[in-house]
C-alpha cells in the first residue's frame, strides 16, 4: 500500500503546483521521498542545514527551507502531528525559528478572527436592517418563490382546513359565489392563479384567503351581509390579498431569512414541511396597514371592472365596525377604522362612472337557503 503524501516540495525542476513528497522525522532532520511519480530525489535535510517559519493560506503549516542556487528547496508540511514530532526533536538553534513561527500563527489566527467577526457582523447587521428597516429583502424573496410553489403551499393548508368542515357543495349560496368570482376573476389581467373559493357552513362572519389563490366564505358572512354586492366586495378584497402576494409576505416575516434562503435556493420539501409547520395561523395572518390598504383599493378597483356595484364593499364594511366590532371575526384580521372606509370612498369617487350590473341570482333566496342568522347573545 502506498503511502499517503503529507508535505509538498518545491524548487528548480519541479511543477509550479508543487511536488507531491511523504516527510519523515529522522534522527538528526527530515527525509524527503517522492511520492508516486513526482520528478524528487529521496534525500535527509539536516536541522542544521534548513530553516522554517510559518507559512500557508491560514499560516497552519510549517515551511522548511534549505540548498541554494537552482538547488533550493522549500517543503510545506501540513500534517499536524508531523509538525508537532518536528518541534519537539529539533535542536536549540532552530528554537528562535520555531518560536517566530508560532508567533506568526498566532498573530495571523488573531487577525483571520477579527476579519471574520467584523464581516459576519457587518453582514447580519445589513440583513437585520433590511429585514426588519424596509420590506426589500421580504420582495427580493417573495419575486423568487415561484407561483406553482405558492400554490402547493396553500393547496396543504385548504385541504386540511376543508376535511375538518363541512363545505356546502351545491345550492344557491355556492352558486352566487361561483358567480361572483367568474364576475371577478375574469377582469384580472395576466392572472397567474387558478382561484378555488369554497363555501363552508359556519356562523363565523368572515372569509379568507390563503397564498396560491384559495378562498374560504363562511356562510355566517353570507347571512350577515344585505346583498350579494356585499360579500362580492370582501371576495375581492381576498382575491386581492392573494393577487399582491401578501400571505406569502407575512410567512417570509414568520419565517426569517434562514428558512427564505432555502426555499429560494429549491428547498420545496422545506416548504411543504412550512405549511405543516404554520398550518391554519396562514388563515388568520394578520396584514399590515399598507396590505389591507393596497387590498382595499384594488379589490374596490376590481368590483368597478366588473361592473359590480363598488359601495356594498364600503356598505358592508363601515354597517360591521359600527354595529358589530366586538363579534364579528372579520375583524380580527382585517381591522376597519373610518380612514379606511374614508380612502375607499375617495378612491370610489375618482373611479370612472360604470353603470352596474346586477347579478342573475336573487339575494333573497340565497339568504333563506341558508337559514336565519343566529340570534345575538
Amino acid at each position: 500500500m502506498n503511502p499517503i503524501p503529507n508535505a509538498l516540495c518545491f524548487g528548480d525542476g519541479l511543477p509550479a503546483a508543487g511536488a507531491p513528497c511523504i516527510v519523515a522525522l529522522s534522527a538528526d532532520g527530515l527525509r524527503v521521498s517522492p511520492a508516486g511519480d513526482a520528478p524528487l530525489l529521496e534525500q535527509v535535510v539536516l536541522f542544521a542545514d534548513m530553516t522554517v517559519e510559518a507559512g500557508g493560506l491560514d499560516h497552519d503549516q510549517l515551511v522548511v527551507t534549505w540548498g541554494t542556487g537552482s538547488s533550493a528547496r522549500t517543503l510545506y508540511v501540513k500534517d499536524p502531528a508531523l509538525i508537532v514530532a518536528f518541534r519537539r526533536a529539533a535542536p536549540s538553534e532552530l528554537t528562535a525559528h520555531l518560536e517566530r513561527a508560532a508567533q506568526q500563527v498566532r498573530r495571523a489566527r488573531h487577525s483571520h478572527r477579527l476579519l471574520w467577526g467584523s464581516t459576519v457582523g457587518i453582514v447580519v447587521g445589513l440583513g437585520l436592517l433590511l429585514w426588519f428597516g424596509t420590506d426589500l429583502m421580504v420582495e427580493w424573496a417573495v419575486a423568487r418563490i415561484p407561483i406553482e410553489w405558492e400554490q402547493k403551499l396553500g393547496e396543504t393548508v385548504y385541504q386540511d382546513f376543508l376535511a375538518k368542515e363541512t363545505v356546502l357543495k351545491d345550492g344557491p349560496a355556492v352558486g352566487a359565489v361561483q358567480e361572483m368570482t367568474h364576475r371577478l376573476t375574469e377582469k384580472i389581467p395576466n392572472n397567474p392563479y387558478k382561484f378555488q373559493v369554497s363555501v363552508v357552513q359556519s356562523p363565523v362572519v368572515n372569509a379568507f384567503a390563503l397564498p396560491g389563490g384559495y378562498v374560504v366564505v363562511f356562510t355566517g358572512l353570507m347571512k350577515k351581509a344585505e346583498s350579494g354586492e356585499e360579500v362580492a366586495g370582501v371576495l375581492s378584497h381576498e382575491l386581492n390579498h392573494v393577487l399582491q402576494r401578501h400571505g406569502l409576505e407575512r410567512i417570509v416575516k414568520m419565517l426569517g431569512l434562514a428558512a427564505v434562503v432555502g426555499i429560494v435556493l429549491g428547498d420545496q420539501q422545506g416548504l411543504t414541511g412550512m405549511a405543516k409547520q404554520l398550518g391554519m395561523e396562514l388563515a388568520t395572518l394578520k396584514f399590515g396597514r399598507a396590505q389591507e390598504t393596497e387590498a382595499d383599493v384594488t379589490g374596490i378597483r376590481l368590483l368597478s371592472d366588473a361592473r359590480i356595484a363598488p359601495d356594498g364593499m364600503i356598505r358592508f364594511f363601515e354597517r360591521l365596525s359600527e354595529k358589530d366590532k366586538e363579534r364579528v371575526e372579520l375583524f380580527s384580521t382585517h381591522p376597519m377604522s373610518a380612514g379606511r372606509a374614508e380612502r375607499l370612498k375617495a378612491e370610489l369617487a375618482a373611479l370612472p362612472k360604470r353603470d352596474p350590473e346586477p347579478f342573475t341570482f336573487e339575494w333573497k333566496t340565497v339568504q333563506d337557503s341558508l337559514g336565519a342568522p343566529e340570534a345575538k347573545k
